[in-house]
């Protein structure tokens, strides 16, 4: 089927356990880090309409990533939270766009899975994180996050295969 794997609906791929090594390079000190764990993606409910405060996440998921960063020989637990919600305006391939969002709700990017391959970019201060995402099959995916800034360079390259 070619080189990526096309996702008609990026909510319904997520959805689930799938196990995550990503390496962490600095380019500019050669130093190289790793993590190990899972990632699961469950059903998000809303905070309550947005007039109350709440955010109308119904149909989305929350994305929760655990498990061990080894950072220059010291290993330390690591876990990060997502949202990952229907994208606002979803262009030609609805289902295919989500918006990511950080646990706090602030946005992080767009992700359009309908071609099996997507870029985002996330300005961050003065530094520019670059996000390659590809599918290669039902079962895996994988993401490469390029950091360029000031005080920052740096490669993270993801691998997800699901879990069952």
């Amino acid at each position: 089927m070619g080189e990526f794997w096309p996702v008609p609906d990026a909510l319904a791929f997520l959805r689930g356990s799938w196990r995550v090594t990503r390496t962490v390079r600095d380019l500019a000190s050669g130093d190289l880090g790793r993590f190990e764990g899972t990632t699961f993606f469950g059903p998000l409910k809303g905070g309550g309409p947005p007039e109350d405060g709440g955010l109308p996440e119904d149909g989305g998921l929350l994305h929760q990533e655990s498990g061990t960063f080894t950072w220059q020989g010291v290993p330390r637990p690591a876990e990060r939270t997502l949202r990952f919600l229907p994208a606002t305006s979803r262009g030609p391939h609805p289902g295919g766009a989500v918006d990511v969002r950080f646990a706090d709700g602030r946005p992080f990017h767009r992700l359009d899975l309908s071609a099996g391959r997507y870029v985002a970019d996330h300005p961050c201060s003065a530094d520019l994180y670059r996000g390659e995402f590809t599918v290669r099959d039902e079962d895996h995916w994988r993401t490469v996050w390029r950091v360029r800034g000031p005080a920052k360079d740096l490669v993270l390259d993801t691998g997800y295969a699901r879990v069952g």
